[in-house]
């Protein structure tokens, strides 16, 4: 056994892969190349809605170059989906699945080309002609669950692939007791990933005669598993490996290239290669939901709430992908991290004929924490009260109950994130008044006015709703006397967040050694065994607590004299239940983080453009394994954050996405970070937590949106319920309430 316990956990260690980053010596998927291969470029959709009739690739075939084109017809199971089998990997006639000939989105793919070069093969791609026979189509959510719209779907009646119902409390008398009532509505936009590495990936045939896709993503096995079921293999015949992944929030979970390529790669023998474009990537990648929310909350005098009705429209493009988990998220949290007795809710998500949307940081959350947040403080405003105090009046506690009827899990620190705050931005606290906002000092420039808004937030950690969670871990003690070297395998990704690093300073902690002598095998199927999506902030949790089970297990064979001693473990957390589908009374979640942030803003009132000036973000991460790490994702997050709330507006009309670009799509840039991003890193320990670690990589995300919305407001007087805040919006509010008119 290790004589010196080394303390690895709390401390800033360095990232493992951060100089071969900084010097460009990492491989990125697109950096990876073979002797022999050939190049592959996809032909998409030219409709929104139709029947693909005929696929003639006659004149592309005779083009000097191309190898071969594969259609619907060479795919021996054509469909695929995160949750549900929905989408066929490719579309067109010749396919045995039902609905496989119509296409449903621009970004569905009709054919695969693979030629010598990367321009034949998309010279080739452009030079097949399709016959199509178009189908009715429908782009608003709402018109799309009327009676009598066009239907995407066979199996989805009216388009309404989920309708979430909440009953909690009694309504009739919530209503009756509140004495303050607001209403809103409020609408959310799309929001494009912006990773850096466009998708990218190389397919082969390995040495064992697998089929290998090098790819980027957030879960290896789950790749490995839908590329086995599109090309009707065994899982142990396909293996994905991932090398250093160029950023993913969410926009990885889904599948691009990966079926596809291995499906060329399968066929021909020979290596495939695919790099997209950056408006390849935009166009064909899905999105953050745009959700429309209709709310009503009704309070006392004193400040409780008692009552909340809620409406929750999602479009979810034109397949699941993971829109029904994204609106069971929302649907929870659209009442706030707030005990309320009486809520009723209802939340779609609906299919349309524009693109899929599915997972993004956050998950549902921001969107909520929107409208929640945003009635929050409007309902301070009506009672007079300020939204701190409001908050803090209401807010949920160790035990409270849900509207879900079911009490948190242990470990609620909600109370304490709002105050800590508070105390570090912009308020103080009097024994006879309570919480009060000191004075903000303005500009000189009256067309320039400055404003201070609040907002908090929380959200799960780790899968909800009784979707199976689990992870594995190996650990592997090598030496004599002595343990000399650790090996531990753990697939978790790495999507450059630095979770390898943590994983090693977990550990080599768990084991009792110091850091350098542990090594990581990851990200390759063929070494390990699944450890679930680098999602949900459950990475730290999940993988830790993997880790920590196999590191006991192999010590305690250590100390049995085997050498070397090797373990493997699977965590397993507490289990959730799913929503009832009349009451919606569920378990949903076995661990929250939770979140506070504060913001002040400035308004330019002929412009509309709002500067973000300073960010207080609160978070308890139960535990910092790595505090500098932890710093990086409450930055990281906030700019991201604040690109959502304030300049990305992705457009699209009739289901074509008419910005495609960086150029024309806007995303924060170094100028546009705020002066200070304050992280106030709160430790609480989560009671299930490895070292009381909580996820916190999505929590900084949620609450900054209806902060800024609450700073415009105080700046300004005017409200602003639409996302993003682009200054053609702001103006035009601005303008409709007489703020800035000559």
């Amino acid at each position: 056994m290790p004589k010196d316990k080394t303390i690895v956990v709390g401390q800033s260690v360095k990232r493992i892969d951060a100089l071969g980053k900084v010097t460009g010596e990492t491989p990125y998927p697109g950096d990876i190349d073979m002797d022999g291969q050939l190049w592959m470029k996809l032909r998409f959709s030219d409709r929104t809605h139709a029947r693909v009739v005929a696929v003639d690739t006659s004149a592309a075939l005779q083009i000097p170059g191309v190898v071969a084109i594969f259609t619907a017809a060479d795919v021996p199971v054509n469909e695929y989906g995160l949750v549900t089998m929905d989408q066929p990997v490719l579309c067109g006639p010749g396919s045995d699945r039902p609905g496989a000939d119509v296409v449903r989105c621009y970004m569905d793919q009709v054919a695969i080309v693979v030629a010598e070069t990367e321009a034949i093969a998309a010279q080739a791609a452009a030079a097949i002609d399709i016959t199509y026979e178009d189908l009715p189509a429908v782009f608003d959510p709402e018109e799309a669950m009327a009676d009598g719209a066009p239907q995407l779907h066979a199996d989805v009646p009216n388009n309404v692939l989920v309708h979430y119902r909440t009953r909690h409390g009694a309504m009739d008398a919530g209503w009756a007791q509140a004495e303050v009532i607001v209403e809103g509505e409020y609408t959310t936009g799309y929001q494009e990933h912006a990773y850096l590495q466009p998708e990218a990936g190389l397919g082969y045939i390995d040495d064992a005669g697998r089929v290998t896709v090098v790819v980027a993503g957030q879960w290896t096995h789950e790749d490995q598993k839908l590329i086995a079921h599109a090309l009707d293999l065994p899982e142990d015949q396909v293996r994905v490996i991932y090398p250093a992944i160029g950023g993913a929030f969410g926009g990885r979970e889904d599948m691009s290239i990966q079926i596809v390529l291995a499906l060329a790669a399968q066929r021909l023998r020979r290596p495939i290669k695919a790099i997209w474009s950056r408006e390849e990537s935009i166009l064909y990648h899905h999105k953050r939901h745009p959700i429309k929310l209709r709310t009503r909350w009704g309070a006392t005098r004193d400040g409780q709430i008692v009552a909340q009705h809620a409406t929750v429209i999602g479009d979810a493009g034109a397949y699941n992908y993971t829109s029904t988990k994204v609106l069971a998220n929302a649907n929870l949290m659209i009442t706030g991290p707030y005990v309320v007795p009486n809520v009723h809710i209802d939340t779609y998500a609906v299919c349309t004929n524009n693109i899929p949307c599915g997972a993004f940081r956050g998950f549902g959350a921001p969107q909520a924490a929107f409208a929640a947040e945003g009635m929050m403080n409007k309902l301070a405003d009506a009672l007079g009260i300020d939204p701190v105090e409001l908050r803090l009046r209401n807010s949920i506690r160790e035990g409270s109950i849900l509207s879900v009827g079911t009490p948190l899990p242990p470990g609620v620190s909600m109370p304490g994130v709002i105050e800590a705050c508070g105390r570090e931005s912009y308020w103080t606290q009097t024994l006879d008044q309570g919480w009060m906002r000191t004075p903000l000092e303005q500009p000189i420039d009256p067309a320039r006015r400055r404003g201070v808004g609040f907002a908090c937030g929380f959200k799960n950690v780790g899968y909800s709703f009784g979707f199976p969670e689990q992870s594995w871990a190996t650990v592997e003690l090598h030496g004599g006397s002595e343990i000399e070297t650790v090996i531990v395998r753990q697939a978790g990704a790495d999507v450059g967040q630095g979770a390898h690093t943590v994983m090693l300073q977990m550990t080599a902690e768990a084991v009792g050694v110091p850091l350098e002598r542990v090594q990581l095998l990851t990200h390759d199927t063929a070494e390990t065994s699944t450890a679930g999506s680098a999602s949900a902030s459950r990475l730290t949790f999940m993988s830790g607590n993997a880790i920590r089970g196999a590191a006991q297990q192999a010590l305690t064979a250590w100390a049995q004299e085997e050498r070397p001693a090797i373990a493997t473990y699977q965590y397993r957390p507490p289990k959730t239940t799913p929503n009832d589908p009349l009451t919606g009374k569920s378990e949903p979640n076995f661990a929250y983080g939770y979140v506070a942030q504060a913001v002040e803003v400035e308004v330019d009132i002929e412009t509309g453009l709002i500067q973000v000036l300073r960010v207080i973000c609160a978070d308890d991460v139960g535990h910092a394994v790595n505090p500098q790490l932890v710093r990086g994702q409450v930055e990281g997050a906030v700019v991201q954050a604040l690109g959502y709330a304030v300049m990305e507006h992705l457009v699209s009309r009739e289901g074509r996405i008419l910005n495609p670009y960086l150029s024309t799509y806007l995303i924060p840039t170094v100028f546009d970070v705020p002066l200070e991003v304050k992280s106030v890193i709160l430790e609480y320990p989560d009671p299930i937590g490895p070292w009381g670690a909580r996820g916190m990589a999505e929590m900084p995300m949620i609450p900054l949106a209806p902060a800024i919305a609450a700073a415009v407001y105080d700046a300004t007087g005017v409200w602003i319920d639409d996302q993003p805040f682009v200054p053609d919006r702001v103006v035009a509010a601005l303008r409709a309430h007489g703020v800035g008119v000559l």
